[in-house]
């Protein structure tokens, strides 16, 4: 008979190595975002993302943006983001979901676990097609070269079309190696590289006045054949774990992460009339490189006592980030009606000098979780953060921003009885705030480095042993960017973002899985004193609500599942004056799966029709900036496993 780890080894495991295990045969085919969720909020396995999160958007906020990424629970700040034949999920941690979880960070965490080597050799193979004409292929491979080191390797060549008619080709390669020299000891160093070639930017537009302008058909882009980007994203990576003894172990990772930028353009359409006409304008950019090196050393030391676990994490945080932006050169093509294809010839663009800047930080943390079965939990950590940011402008004096923030985190979960448990928590951070959009004058700039900070609270509940719910509230602040009487995307105020979030996720029945999440916002702005230019009270882009159900059903057919996806985004403002607004908007994904054997492997094909209803209304793409919207999207994904 089996051993069944008791209630404290699998909490010394969870705490110390955050939920990694032994890597089992390779089984790409059973990727099924839906049935593997643990709850609404945001996750993503191999090709498939779910929920009311992701990396971009988190209430209301970016974690990306904001500098909250982890790899297997190590900090990471990316110039370019991890790539899916690197990646086996990510998770979104907000709630309940971010207890016990060191060092939370108040606009949510983005938790990646990479793809561990397997067992067995063996792979699989991924193809994909869709109506829009793009396709791709993935080879991911697991070779293990003795009983302590293996490797992963993946290369995905394709092209992809997107839903304002432009396109690209693409290739991606990676490489990971896992090497265990002893017991206790694993060191696993990757590497992963991704090219992008002819690609090209859609038209954003920018009405003349408060209103929503007409935008190109989708499907369809307007700009000229010889504005191709080329871009170079790279991530190189190590990380290592040595249990130093039963209960005390010290990981470490270490990451450099970059992105050059050959050539990069941008195309827009500025003073758009109510009857279409504008000045179509395109934007060139200099060769460009953003690099970060980024990384982690942590030391965990765990004490069980009867029914209590303690655990204690000693944490040293740092990062060293490059950026280059500015040099641009601007090129109107006239006055022309909104869909009329560019076909002027290549200008000969004059750029001038970058604009670089470097920021350096070092934290340093300690944090304490302590566990007490059927009890609860409780969590906190405090970090001081050492802050230094260099901007050298060209013919100006070099711009120097420092800080020595305090910061910290607490959080508390009480057991109730053996279905219920309520949490709350506290966390005050220092985030980054991503960069100027398109049509500001200080465009791609990187903005401000800022405090927040956010309270939360909520309730856990099993419905039933397979059913869980969960119903949370929040309320966050932070700093709030706009444009000023200059056109400059800058501070402008503050944003109070109070709201609730709730998820259902597991087994409705044994053959119906289920995800229902939902957030609704009631943020308010207040503008600084020295503000000019008008605030609205509500910020940009956020909206009213986002409500998603989706549903897996394995019906009688054996190896056939049928899912659907419901999505309900309510209004939100598009620019910062609050006088133009986008619309509700409800989304439809219907689709398929079918498993089975091909030449004795197992195979899985993967259908969907996106967008069933074919909305495309405009989108916004920054504070009074215009996109042409989406359309209906079939795809297919053949997986095979060997």
């Amino acid at each position: 008979m089996r051993e069944v780890p008791s209630w404290r080894q699998l909490a010394v495991a969870a705490a110390m190595f955050g939920g990694s295990g032994e890597a089992l045969a390779q089984d790409r085919t059973d990727d099924n975002a839906i049935t593997q969720a643990e709850d609404a909020f945001g996750f993503s396995v191999g090709r498939e993302a779910i929920g009311i999160y992701g990396p971009g958007n988190a209430r209301g906020f970016s974690p990306t943006a904001a500098g909250n990424v982890r790899i297997d629970g190590l900090y990471f700040d990316p110039a370019f983001g991890l790539q899916n034949i690197l990646v086996d999920s990510t998770s979104i941690k907000v709630g309940i979901s971010a207890q016990g979880y060191p060092f939370v960070a108040p606009s949510g965490i983005v938790d990646q676990r990479l793809r561990r080597p397997d067992d067995k050799a063996g792979g699989s193979v991924i193809g994909n097609i869709d109506s829009w004409g793009g396709g791709g292929l993935e080879l991911d491979g697991s070779l293990p070269v003795s009983s302590t080191l293996g490797i992963r390797i993946g290369i995905a060549p394709g092209s992809t079309e997107f839903p304002n008619g432009t396109d690209n080709y693409n290739h991606g390669e990676s490489l990971l190696l896992r090497w265990r020299p002893a017991s206790n000891v694993e060191i696993m160093p990757f590497w992963s590289r991704f090219d992008d070639y002819d690609d090209e930017i859609g038209t954003f537009y920018v009405p003349a006045g408060n209103f929503l302008p007409p935008v190109d058909r989708p499907r369809h882009y307007d700009g000229p054949e010889w504005a191709d980007i080329r871009f170079t994203g790279k991530n190189v990576g190590l990380l290592t774990s040595w249990n130093l003894g039963k209960n005390t172990l010290l990981r470490f990772g270490a990451f450099r992460s970059s992105l050059y930028f050959k050539h990069n353009f941008n195309q827009l359409m500025v003073d758009v009339q109510p009857d279409g006409t504008g000045e179509r304008i395109t934007i060139a950019d200099p060769p460009t490189e953003n690099r970060s090196l980024s990384g982690e050393v942590r030391l965990t030391h765990s004490i069980a006592d009867g029914p209590r676990l303690h655990v204690v994490h000693l944490s040293i945080r740092k990062r060293d980030a490059r950026r280059e932006f500015g040099g641009s050169d601007i090129v109107s093509f006239g006055i022309g009606e909104v869909g009329e294809k560019i076909t002027d010839p290549m200008p000969d663009f004059e750029f001038g000098e970058l604009t670089k800047q470097r920021v350096r930080q070092m934290t340093f943390g300690i944090a304490y979780d302590g566990r007490w079965r059927e009890v609860g939990e409780v969590s906190f950590s405090i970090s001081k953060a050492d802050f230094d940011k260099r901007t050298r402008i060209p013919d100006a004096d070099t711009a120097i921003a420092k800080s020595y923030p305090w910061l910290y985190n607490a959080t508390a979960a009480l057991i109730l009885s053996q279905d219920v448990s309520i949490y709350a928590g506290y966390a005050r951070g220092l985030e980054e705030s991503g960069v100027a959009p398109a049509s500001a004058a200080n465009r791609n700039e990187p903005l401000d480095t800022i405090i927040t900070t956010q309270k939360d609270a909520g309730i856990k509940i099993d419905l039933t042993k397979d059913l869980k719910a969960i119903v949370g509230v929040f309320d966050l602040s932070r700093p709030y960017f706009g444009f000023d009487s200059e056109n400059v995307f800058r501070h402008v105020g503050s944003i109070r973002s109070r709201g609730a979030e709730f998820s259902v996720s597991g087994k409705l029945t044994p053959t119906l899985n289920v995800l229902l999440g939902g957030v609704i916002l009631r943020p308010k702005v207040t503008r600084n004193v020295d503000t000019q230019g008008e605030i609205g009270r509500k910020p940009f882009g956020l909206p009213t609500h986002v409500v998603n159900v989706n549903a897996n059903w394995q019906t009688p057919v054996k190896g056939l599942q049928l899912d659907a996806g419901l999505t309900h985004r309510g209004k939100q403002p598009a620019d910062v004056e609050n006088i133009v607004f986008i619309d509700p908007r409800f989304t439809m994904n219907l689709g398929g799966r079918y498993s089975f054997n091909l030449a004795r492997h197992t195979a899985t094909f993967r259908a969907q029709v996106q967008n069933v209803f074919d909305n495309n209304d405009p989108g916004t793409q920054g504070p009074g900036i215009y996109g042409s919207g989406g359309s209906r999207l079939a795809t297919g994904q053949l997986t095979i496993d060997f």
